[in-house]
């Protein structure tokens, strides 16, 4: 049990991780990704978001919107859900965070239709079965918004070694901050040996 965990937990880190594997969240992940500090608390908001959503969509997925036949209504249900979670995180980063808040700036209110949440809610759903539970799904949200944290983190220190270097002039700017993302995607490719082993 504790070894499937730690599996599903690795995998949504590193070989599924949303951003790099699955490029959802693409938009905060190249918008928030220029400073650490912003980067890391927007990951925290994101980590935090996702863990509730799945904690408070699975539940109702599996317990009313599947015995009732209403699966069509899913993907409204977890965007009403996210919403009313982001606007607490808002809350509390506005009255607690004040500049942390106003670092985030737009890009907090954007994670109520961030991908990251949405997929990772959707997704959950998609793999629940006999040996896929309440428990499974929160340690795959736990490990999707770890996942987003380390691949924003990672960008972010890469973009500010990108700011501190000569860039040829036509790769400045947006080309050459796609070709830096695309090549710490592929550096999580060599992960994918060891995860397929855990399991």
């Amino acid at each position: 049990m504790i070894k499937t965990l730690i599996a599903i937990f690795l995998a949504a880190v590193l070989t599924e991780n949303y951003v790099l594997s699955k490029f959802l969240g693409i938009c905060s992940f190249l918008g928030v990704s220029k400073k650490l500090d912003t980067a890391l608390g927007m990951s925290l908001a994101v980590t935090f978001v996702t863990v509730l959503a799945t904690a408070v969509t699975y539940p109702i997925y599996m317990y009313i919107l599947l015995p009732n036949k209403l699966e069509y209504l899913q993907t409204l249900l977890f965007i009403l859900v996210i919403a009313a979670l982001v606007q607490l995180v808002e809350i509390v980063l506005k009255k607690y965070i004040p500049s942390l808040y106003k670092a985030l700036g737009i890009y907090l209110p954007l994670i109520t239709t961030n991908c990251v949440v949405l997929g990772v809610a959707l997704l959950v759903i998609e793999k629940s079965g006999p040996d896929y539970g309440y428990l499974q799904a929160l340690v795959n949200a736990f490990g999707a918004g770890v996942g987003y944290l380390v691949a924003m983190v990672l960008f972010a220190g890469v973009r500010e070694r990108i700011e501190n270097s000569e860039v040829p002039e036509f790769l400045k700017g947006l080309p050459i901050t796609l070709v830096s993302a695309s090549l710490v995607a592929l550096s999580f490719l060599g992960f994918s040996g060891i995860v397929d082993r855990l399991m």
